[in-house]
């Protein structure tokens, strides 16, 4: 059996709101499961495509801070 995970996860969400998004992603991080990070690490790649250079650095910024804590 062949599975692409990236489509699967985006074939799931692809109708999808903003709030259900949201709700997809904050169940995910509170369930704590480790099954549950291939489909935010899918997620984050789409936002990190479709983001600009200064969206980018932003979320690096971000990311660095959250690190450090």
């Amino acid at each position: 059996m062949n599975l692409n995970l990236r489509n699967a996860v985006i074939s799931n969400v692809s109708s999808s709101n903003q709030e259900q998004l949201k709700d997809t992603i904050v169940d995910a991080i509170q369930r704590g499961e480790e099954k549950m990070l291939p489909g935010l690490g899918v997620l984050f790649e789409v936002i990190w495509n479709n983001a600009d250079t200064n969206e980018q650095h932003m979320m690096l910024e971000t990311l660095e801070k959250g690190l450090k804590h």
